[in-house]
């Protein structure tokens, strides 16, 4: 919603000054679908040639991402370290033997089903089993672990910031483009020298406005959408980093409560629960 309200303001705010001193609207709706269907095809042909298709499709696919809220809330941070608490808990006091049919079957663990808002999600639990499943074979330290963890995070941080590059490339594209619609609107221009300077003042102003839509595309629509998504991928590292910093604890011996402590302390403090919060969550869930 705060997408749509942000783009609403910016054209409003951009049109309605340029009507409000007298600019003729005509001119720039005449030219619209000219100018606008030039710039967005090159740049959508542009856009294809630069990013192989793994990008185009992670960018298909997370483009709907920018118009939805945030996912990462306080709520469900209470959840994640309130569902790492009880499968460390369990594996304190049981062994860790204990959580192997957690970790191999997931989908089936009451842990993890008691925990709906990330027990059901895809990375959180692969990653968080993935992990648990090296602790239970006990053949890595915590070192080699955390070295793992730190790949994985890189991997996954590199593929969320792929589609926000070919999103940044494109906007850095899109005035370019804009000028190459002008360049053809004049050269169109050129081309009826004789015409009367009134219709002559038109076509330059139809040219004109490629430029317009070329830079306005770049920094009023493409840009901004890069920069949310680029904002939303770090809050999904963040959250496989408070994964690795309570399982880490673990590994060096810290009890659970502490443990879910040091992932606490890792998240943004916009969504980072209070001592107390975190505490009465992990009780209220008993």
């Amino acid at each position: 919603m705060l997408v749509i309200i942000g783009y609403v303001v910016a054209l409003a705010c951009i049109f309605g000054v340029y009507a409000a001193h007298g600019g003729n609207m005509s001119v720039i709706l005449h030219a619209l679908p000219f100018e606008l269907t030039t710039i967005l095809g090159a740049a959508l042909g542009a856009f294809v040639v630069n990013n192989q298709s793994k990008v185009l499709k992670s960018t298909l696919k997370t483009l709907p991402q920018a118009f939805k809220g945030g996912k990462y809330t306080k709520a469900r941070y209470l959840d994640l370290l309130a569902m790492l608490y009880d499968i460390l808990q369990k594996a304190r006091k049981d062994g860790l033997m204990a959580i192997e049919n957690d970790v191999e079957a997931p989908e089936e663990s009451e842990i993890f089903k008691k925990y709906p808002t990330v027990g059901t999600d895809h990375h959180v639990i692969e990653f968080t089993t993935d992990y648990l499943r090296m602790m239970v074979s006990g053949n890595l330290n915590a070192h080699e672990i955390e070295s793992l963890m730190d790949s994985e995070i890189d991997t996954h941080h590199q593929e969320a910031h792929a589609p926000v590059a070919a999103l940044a490339r494109l906007a850095g594209a899109l005035p370019a483009f804009g000028i190459v619609a002008a360049v053809l609107g004049v050269v169109n221009t050129m081309g009826s020298v004789g015409q009367p300077p009134a219709i002559l003042g038109g076509m330059i102003g139809s040219a004109l406005v490629g430029t317009f839509l070329g830079i306005l595309l770049a920094y009023g629509v493409v840009e901004p959408l890069a920069g949310l998504l680029d904002q939303k991928s770090e809050d999904a590292a963040k959250e496989l980093l408070c994964i690795k910093t309570t399982l880490l604890a673990s590994m060096q011996g810290y009890n659970p409560t502490t443990a879910i402590e040091f992932g606490r302390k890792v998240l943004f403090s916009t969504e980072r629960p209070s001592f107390l919060e975190l505490e009465n969550h992990v009780k209220g869930k008993k």
